[in-house]
């Protein structure tokens, strides 16, 4: 202890001796000794290793585990999973083993989904689709729709208010299908989309902003997911009030010409700009419809003795096949039905309304 203790001494004396230069270089190298310790002794991050257990079971269920990796490589590193649950759910579904393969290849967070959160999205889903068999389908071309949203509540909420809104059940099945991501959306957004529409209608001078915004969904199922402000400010009002023709998402040359063919063809028969515009607001469908055929409706119309005025007026007519007006045209003239005296919305009906109505009037034609 004592020949430490002198070793120390010795070395302190040294160091008082030494010049203040030398000094501060000593202390200087012993920093950089120090520094460089620390650094080399600093942690690296670890990456937690993939579950082993894991990798051997989805090798037996045959998935592409490489493809997994790609997608969500932190679902291999997880403890815990629930690969056999949802293998078995969907088996119960009518999902082959290869079709439960392919969903957890290209979507492997699949697998940490609960047997409770299957079961709820399920029944949710089979609100809208008639069979287990139409969600398979569709899990096996994109299993993300299904599985990308955990919130299965708010799932029910959309699915209720989208329902409200009076959209035909083939439409709800798009968008589930086809624009999940509208319900993924929070219910307030979808809200603020839906009556973002209904605003764009009343602001150019529509009489039904609800069916409006039911037609334009209808017609162009990515619309609510959107931005409200692109729809409102640079879309459908450039196409109403500006020459630049656009229409909610569908800018391209097909809709500018049909736009164009449909304006002309109605002031040929008449029409002022204020009614092509009336037409629109009222049945933007119309511009859905190719030149060629447009303009075979109205010529039908036409030359059944019904002028421009009552096609303005009762522009949804022109939803129906030039074959199925002339077909209820000619059964009309045969009861004397007098298009002059009487409503173009007769032509509206349904088929077997329009055929119970053909009856009535034949009674009295008696």
């Amino acid at each position: 202890m004592a020949a430490r203790v002198r070793a120390l001494l010795v070395l302190h004396r040294a160091y008082l001796g030494l010049t203040a230069v030398q000094r501060t270089s000593v202390c200087f190298s012993r920093h950089l000794c120090n520094v460089s310790a620390t650094t080399s002794s600093d942690p690296k991050p670890i990456t937690k290793p993939e579950n082993v257990s894991l990798l051997e079971k989805l090798n037996l269920m045959g998935v592409d585990v490489k493809m997994a990796r790609r997608r969500h490589p932190g679902v291999l590193r997880k403890i815990f999973t629930n690969e056999e649950g949802v293998a078995m759910f969907l088996e119960g579904k009518g999902a082959s083993c290869k079709v439960v393969a392919s969903v957890i290849s290209r979507y492997p967070r699949a697998i940490t989904r609960s047997i409770n959160y299957l079961e709820e999205r399920w029944t949710l889903w089979r609100r809208i689709f008639a069979s287990d068999a139409e969600i398979v389908s569709i899990l096996n071309r994109s299993p993300e729709s299904f599985f990308r949203s955990s919130d299965n509540d708010n799932l029910k909420k959309n699915i209720d208010f989208l329902s409200s809104l009076g959209l035909h059940s083939k439409i709800l099945h798009k968008l589930l299908s086809t624009a999940p991501r509208t319900f993924s959306n929070t219910l307030e957004l979808n809200k603020q989309m839906v009556e973002c529409l209904e605003d764009v209608c009343a602001d150019l001078g529509g009489d039904n902003p609800a069916q409006f915004a039911q037609t334009v969904i209808s017609r162009n199922i990515y619309i609510l997911i959107r931005s409200t402000t692109r729809m409102k400010d640079h879309e459908l009002l450039a196409l109403l009030q500006g020459p630049g023709v656009k229409i909610l998402g569908f800018s391209n040359e097909c809709l500018k010409n049909n736009f164009r063919g449909f304006q002309e063809k109605m002031l040929l028969l008449g029409a002022k700009k204020s009614d092509v515009m009336k037409v629109i607001r009222n049945f933007p469908m119309v511009l859905y419809f190719g030149q060629d055929t447009l303009s075979s409706k109205l010529d039908c119309l036409v030359k059944s003795g019904i002028n421009v005025k009552q096609i303005v007026e009762k522009a949804r007519v022109l939803d129906y096949s030039a074959h199925n007006i002339m077909k209820k045209i000619e059964e009309l003239n045969k009861v004397g039905y007098d298009f002059q005296k009487n409503s173009i919305s007769i032509l509206e009906l349904s088929q077997k309304r329009f055929d119970a109505k053909i009856k009535r009037l034949s009674r009295l034609c008696l």
